[in-house]
């Protein structure tokens, strides 16, 4: 006899667990979350957003006025074409006559994956150090090449934040990029 409380216990739980879903395969309960977990969970069935699907705005900044601040640069990216996935960095480049070199991502902060719908936003930051006009170690910066994950097509913006301070090297700027993340989280 006591074997049947204990069996309707665990049908109960069970028939608990599987309400609670949260919008997986099969489920019409609200997966409309916000951030990135909505993203999430239609990740499989969007393409990776394209760059020329996309509005890109540089700044405005705050940037590094003198050699040896540090300034941040925030980048908006705004999707024009259907649902599209981001995940992980933009890849950056800048560079200054026939010299170019890679920003690196800040690999202290961990990518999520993104879903945008035609009209959201994700923001990315570049935090850099500015160099000293003329220093060997400095990057005279003129242009700022942006791509998204996965694709090799670039988009070109003027870099008027002054000179890169180098980690060593003018080709190793002193500098990095986020990841991207919905506007406003």
């Amino acid at each position: 006899m006591r074997a049947l409380p204990i069996a309707v216990t665990v049908l109960a739980a069970a028939l608990a667990l599987t309400s609670c879903d949260g919008g997986g395969s099969g489920s019409t309960g609200s997966s409309e979350k916000s951030g990135a977990t909505a993203g999430s969970a239609k990740q499989s069935t969007a393409a990776a957003c394209a760059i020329g699907d996309t509005a890109i705005q540089v700044g405005p900044a705050n940037a590094a006025t003198a050699a040896g601040d540090t300034g941040n640069i925030p980048v908006t990216l705004t999707n024009k074409g259907s649902r599209c996935n981001l995940k992980g960095f933009p890849g950056l480049g800048v560079e200054a006559g026939g010299t170019s070199a890679d920003i690196a991502a800040d690999k202290s902060a961990a990518p999520e994956a993104l879903t945008l719908a035609k009209g959201d936003t994700a923001t990315f930051t570049i935090t850099y150090v500015r160099g000293a006009e003329g220093d060997a170690k400095t990057l005279a910066a003129k242009t700022l090449k942006i791509s998204l994950p996965g694709a090799d097509t670039t988009q070109s913006f003027p870099w008027s934040y002054g000179p890169l301070a180098g980690k060593g090297s003018a080709s190793e700027p002193n500098a990095s990029v986020t990841p991207f993340q919905h506007a406003g989280d």
